[in-house]
């Protein structure tokens, strides 16, 4: 198996490159105002289209993660996991028509604003640091690891190397603030999804010639001849994987935490959104829904077809780690490297391309709320906008170099995915309760939010260690469950709940939406309605 990159591979990264610097640059120079203003910095704002706002969201929500993090566990488990992108694009109708309304007409701008804004600073700050901690030390490192693993074993350079040139290149396009990022995801989004389309065509061809036949949809059908347990989406208790996606609970209970905490109440993902107006920012969320129900084809079925060619005699060596244990995660690296010259550097772009948008993304959101909801309120409170935008870029950079520095503590993961799953799980229930309650119920006291937020940690620690049987899914459903009781309970003791001045500004027609936007609503629906009925 050859694990370097010829020379044409080198050209088309190169040409790659040069096309998103280049490009990240022209946006830079021509969107440059005499002086960048914090808003301009880390919104772009009122600048991005419909088609870059939902190019942007899934270019910041596909990294290293899912592409090698989802075939890893379509290798292990199947179809099933596609469920974490079909009940995302659900998510983000919910999102679009009820969430977005309330950030846009009470302008919010991040989401630890949105918690001083309608509770207090105690509130806000407490959430801050913990955003900070987990974005630092869960997701930028785990995406920095998954991507330098990836990176590595194309291109056979060393671990270190690929962390450290996956951090410059990300710092380097970071810098230019949130415009640079959102146009250049466009790119990005474009070599992701092509580069990940020609992976797919060639395991599934392999698949067929493997078996005496040839062509994608005789490939198709022979993954579902051979495997037909990969190819349930509802897990019954006799499953051996029924602990990570515990049968109905991705329909019904916890899934719906993961994805309304993770698209409607997360900093990097809804700053796309909220630098533009209503009708465009709805576009693109509705546009992102479309791309996720396309997503699995890209990062599940090649974990699929690796799992079927291991199962059938290929890959054996590649397939296992050194002490002969099989690791599913090398699925997505080891069919990059079947790919001709040419397409292997394509890509090779492609996740290169997913990795920064990622990293940049996480970056910016770093150093938004560290500038704008830390540095501001406590350490300089009468900085000038130069000042806050200086602080932003030095944040960037520190953040990034404690991910190079953590990364290779990762090392020992076994299914990275599930990693970042459950531990966004010990914050999500309680941050999900106080932006549910703080939109929806205008008594939601201060004191009850704080409680809310101090406890989703603690709780999830007693419950994974006292009830290790549970699956990490439905934890966080009887968390949610609990912490929303504790909040209303303390909300309706306080007397002076009755007439809460912070409750939010939130009428029923801001709810409406426009005829073009209810037909697409209702087809991403009809689709997933489709595909859980075809592979219940």
């Amino acid at each position: 198996m050859q694990k370097s990159l010829q020379f044409l591979d080198y050209a088309v990264f190169m040409v790659y490159f040069l096309i998103v610097a280049g490009y990240g640059y022209y946006i830079y120079r021509k969107k440059r105002k005499a002086t960048t203003d914090t808003k301009d910095f880390f919104l772009a704002e009122g600048s991005l289209t419909w088609w870059a706002i939902g190019a942007s969201l899934i270019a910041s929500n596909i990294s290293a993660e899912q592409f090698i993090g989802m075939s890893g566990s379509g290798f292990a488990m199947g179809l099933a996991i596609s469920t974490y992108e079909w009940m995302a694009a659900a998510t983000l109708v919910i999102v679009a028509i009820f969430f977005i309304p309330v950030y846009l007409k009470n302008k919010i701008f991040t989401m630890p604003q949105f918690l001083s804004q309608r509770y207090d600073n105690r509130v806000s700050t407490v959430m801050a640091v913990f955003w900070l901690l987990l974005y630092i030390f869960v997701n930028l490192t785990s995406i920095l690891y998954l991507g330098a693993l990836a990176v590595q074993t194309i291109s056979g350079f060393s671990f270190t190397t690929c962390v450290l040139g996956l951090a410059i290149f990300a710092v380097f396009i970071t810098l230019g603030g949130m415009k640079v990022i959102g146009y250049t995801d466009v790119i990005q989004v474009f070599f992701l999804i092509l580069g990940g389309l020609a992976t797919t065509y060639l395991a599934l061809n392999l698949v067929a010639k493997n078996f005496g036949s040839d062509g994608l949809w005789e490939g198709v059908g022979l993954l579902r001849k051979m495997a037909p347990e990969h190819f349930h989406m509802i897990f019954d208790k006799s499953n051996p994987h029924y602990n990570d996606l515990p049968g109905l609970t991705v329909l019904i209970g916890g899934m719906w935490i993961v994805n309304l905490n993770y698209w409607g109440c997360n900093q990097y993902i809804t700053q796309r959104a909220l630098g533009a107006d209503l009708k465009t920012a709805r576009g693109g969320i509705l546009f992102a829904a479309f791309l996720k129900l396309m997503m699995p084809i890209i990062v599940v079925l090649p974990g699929i077809a690796a799992y079927v060619l291991y199962k059938n005699g290929v890959f054996q060596s590649e397939m296992v780690d050194a002490a002969g244990t099989v690791k599913p995660d090398h699925a997505y690296p080891v069919l990059l490297n079947l790919l001709p010259v040419g397409l292997k550097g394509l890509s090779f772009a492609a996740l290169t391309a997913a990795i920064v948008a990622s990293l940049a993304g996480k970056a910016n959101s770093i150093s938004t709320i560290f500038t704008l909801d830390i540095y501001r309120h406590y350490f300089k409170k009468d900085a000038t906008e130069e000042q806050l935008v200086k602080v932003g870029r030095i944040a960037i950079i520190v953040a990034v170099i404690i991910g190079v520095l953590v990364a290779p503590q990762l090392s020992n993961l076994d299914q990275g995915f599930q990693y970042i799953q459950e531990y966004t799980g010990f914050i999500s229930p309680g941050v999900f309760a106080i932006f549910i309650l703080g939109f929806f119920w205008k008594r939601t006291t201060s004191n009850a939010a704080l409680a809310g937020a101090l406890l989703s940690i603690p709780l999830s620690t007693l419950i994974k260690f006292t009830m290790p049987e549970m699956p990490f899914l439905d934890r966080m459903g009887w968390i949610f469950v609990v912490i929303i009781a504790i909040m209303v309970i303390m909300t309706l003791l306080d007397p002076k709940s009755k007439n809460n001045p912070k409750g939010l500004d939130v009428d029923s027609s801001m709810f409406k939406t426009s005829g073009g936007f209810a037909i697409g609503a209702v087809l991403v629906c009809g689709i997933l309605a489709a595909l859980y009925t075809v592979f219940w």
